[in-house]
């Protein structure tokens, strides 16, 4: 099937070959037409070497030909086809010409498998990372993926949501390193979370569950040991609340309203598969209030971790408290425009982001405030914790995670 960027890719073609014919005729013209001992044949090798930079093999080679023919013109034209001067020009002509084919061949050879290599790629994310539905329950969800590798689109991070008898239960993720290494540690979790989430009840048995599965699984890098960094939520249907556990992961925003919430837990548990093998018991599980209207961020590193030329980290809080008032979708993909933008286009590290919202009950629209809110008016975020109302200048002076714009 033909893609309308490739159809659009040869009609560009076809005018653009109207380039070299045209200095074809005028190589020829200007050297019949100039005194003998002027020879500007040789510059006909011009002609098939642009033609090489838009067009493919055989147009390369049919100009190349085009060139040749006009090299024997130009000999007839000037009555010494015989000498050894015009001999060597036709055969430098011919044999730039052949090489510059040859050498077009290679390129789309590459240019092949790559596009095999991407469809592969992209066949290898949707089994890994399946797209999140847009609704789930009363939630509805929002997701990016941004793959640090050149021409790659998958990488460490992950992301993955089941549906439970009460509820909804989301994990998200970011495996050590990039590459091959990352995705297969990335993969192995995933699928031991959607084993694990529908059997074990709480959230601290599921981090134990996975610790254990990820510690036996996981195999070392030959430079350190393999991890995966990541928080997993229980978002009850009829409870206005939403339970997590961070296991060493980057703290989850909560925007209500124009408000933005930090829901840092103050003591994070360790990443999974580094053999800690803890019981349940010792995964500490956080309750934030999550009513209807609220949305929470759930992203990896990468985000808060980008740069952009000069150095400086990507300033989330501050970009995000423009777009306070947007739906999930909107929200996301906001905010991986601007952040490529922000980068000049090249992530160093992989980037996902989750957005989900719980929506209002009965179709009754939740008006988004304002103003800011008072702290007091939001009620407690953490059990047993003051909430941290964050300003839009970064995470949190004290956070392993603060990032200044």
């Amino acid at each position: 099937m033909i893609t309308d960027g490739e159809r659009r890719s040869r009609w560009s073609s076809r005018w653009l070959v109207l380039v070299p014919l045209a200095l074809i005729v005028l190589i020829t013209f200007a050297d019949i037409f100039t005194p003998r001992q002027i020879h500007l044949g040789p510059l006909l090798v011009v002609a098939p070497a642009i033609t090489a930079s838009f067009a493919g093999p055989w147009l390369t080679s049919g100009i190349g030909l085009t060139a040749v023919a006009a090299q024997v013109i130009i000999g007839v034209q000037g009555g010494d086809l015989d000498t050894q001067v015009l001999q060597a020009q036709l055969f430098a002509v011919a044999s730039v010409s052949a090489f510059v084919v040859l050498f077009r061949v290679l390129r789309e050879r590459d240019r092949r498998k790559l596009v095999q290599v991407q469809s592969v790629s992209e066949a290898a994310q949707r089994a890994l990372l399946r797209p999140l539905p847009r609704q789930a329950g009363p939630l509805r969800l929002a997701s990016h993926y941004l793959a640090a590798e050149a021409e790659a689109h998958i990488g460490g991070d992950l992301y993955g949501v089941t549906r439970t008898p009460r509820g909804t239960r989301l994990i998200i993720g970011d495996a050590r390193g990039k590459g091959l290494g990352a995705v297969s540690d990335a993969a192995l979790l995933l699928g031991a979370f959607r084993e694990a989430a529908r059997r074990c009840p709480t959230l601290p048995e599921l981090a134990a569950d996975l610790d254990e599965s990820a510690s036996f699984n996981m195999e070392a890098a030959d430079e350190g040991e393999s991890f995966v960094t990541a928080i997993m939520l229980d978002i009850a249907d009829d409870d206005p609340a939403c339970v997590l556990v961070n296991c060493g992961h980057p703290p989850p925003l909560l925007i209500r309203g124009n408000n933005i919430q930090l829901l840092d837990p103050g003591r994070y548990a360790p990443p999974l598969g580094l053999g800690t093998l803890a019981a349940p018991r010792e995964y500490t599980a956080q309750t934030c209030h999550f009513e209807a209207g609220d949305i929470l961020l759930l992203y990896t590193d990468g985000v808060i971790e980008a740069r952009d030329p000069q150095g400086r980290f990507y300033p989330l809080l501050e970009r995000i408290t423009t777009w306070t008032g947007c739906e999930p979708q909107t929200l996301v993909e906001r905010i991986c425009s601007d952040l490529v933008g922000y980068v000049g286009g090249h992530l160093g590290d992989d980037a996902a982001m989750i957005a989900i919202e719980r929506a209002p009950r009965d179709g009754i629209a939740v008006t988004r405030a304002i103003a800011h809110p008072r702290p007091a008016d939001l009620g407690p975020v953490l059990e047993d914790q003051n909430p941290l109302v964050v300003e839009p200048r970064g995470l949190s002076a004290s956070s392993p995670y603060c990032v200044r714009g």
